[in-house]
């Protein structure tokens, strides 16, 4: 009534996992509040006109749709227009800086420790000034981004939510999925930044920022554009990828924690 746009998220309750996964995320948003976290505004809990049982979140309304969209394909404006990939290097820190802070608050701020379990672009979702906001917190993780000890059955955990913000670390700023069809034969998202490091960065780096470097560092033309400065954005991209490795190893144990 008050004009306020809103975001449903609608629980296909046939789909295995579905009732956990909302009664999770319940549970886990009712008590905490941080910037970075996709706020709740309400909870329906009911019956539809079968009388099948009905079950949605209502966030407030992100403007500028999901990572996803913005990594690798048109993202929509809040005006309905398409608009193409255009994350300038400042834009890509500043996200990856703000689901990292909301990663330390779920882990290491909240009484109870909070794991996500389904970290992901997907569940990134961008504000009308491009702030990032986590959101989907559930019981399952998604091929790729799922940590590799989730497939032999162990305990969801904080180093497993670290493990998915270095896939999705590297993937911000390679522009790669970690399913894209070049990874097979035991080469993985992972392991094609670490061969790359620190040598050979820019031929691992999105294109974008390769074409647009001056617009990244500051609002300087071609022209001004030195060495020193073209350094600087090779050491800032190495320094990014060796986090996004150190928190993407194989063995849980080795792994940065997200407060480091």
């Amino acid at each position: 009534d008050n004009g306020t746009v809103v975001a449903v998220k609608v629980l296909h309750l046939v789909r295995r996992g579905a009732l956990n996964s909302f009664i999770v995320e319940c549970e886990a948003l009712k008590n905490i509040k941080h910037r970075n976290l996709l706020k709740i505004l309400t909870v329906c809990s009911s019956s539809d006109y079968q009388g099948n049982d009905f079950k949605a979140l209502v966030y407030k309304f992100m403007d500028n749709g999901s990572l996803e969209q913005w990594l690798h394909s048109y993202a929509t404006s809040s005006h309905g227009n398409m608009l193409p990939n255009k994350l300038n290097f400042i834009w890509r820190i500043n996200i990856a800086i703000d689901v990292a802070s909301a990663l330390d608050y779920l882990h290491h701020q909240c009484h109870i420790p909070i794991i996500h379990c389904d970290l992901k672009p997907s569940n990134i979702l961008l504000d009308a000034e491009m702030v990032a906001h986590m959101s989907s917190m559930g019981l399952r993780g998604t091929v790729g981004y799922a940590p590799p000890e989730y497939a032999t059955g162990c305990e969801v955990s904080r180093e497993g939510d670290v493990y998915s913000f270095g896939i999705m670390l590297l993937e911000i700023f390679t522009g790669l999925t970690p399913t894209d069809d070049k990874f097979r034969d035991n080469l993985t998202l992972h392991s094609f930044v670490a061969q790359a490091l620190p040598e050979r960065v820019l031929e691992i780096t999105d294109n974008f920022l390769l074409h647009e470097r001056e617009s990244h560092l500051g609002s300087y033309s071609r022209r001004h554009w030195s060495s020193e400065r073209d350094n600087t954005f090779q050491e800032c991209l190495v320094m990014v990828y060796n986090i996004g490795v150190a928190c993407s190893y194989q063995v849980p144990g080795i792994r940065m924690s997200i407060n480091e």
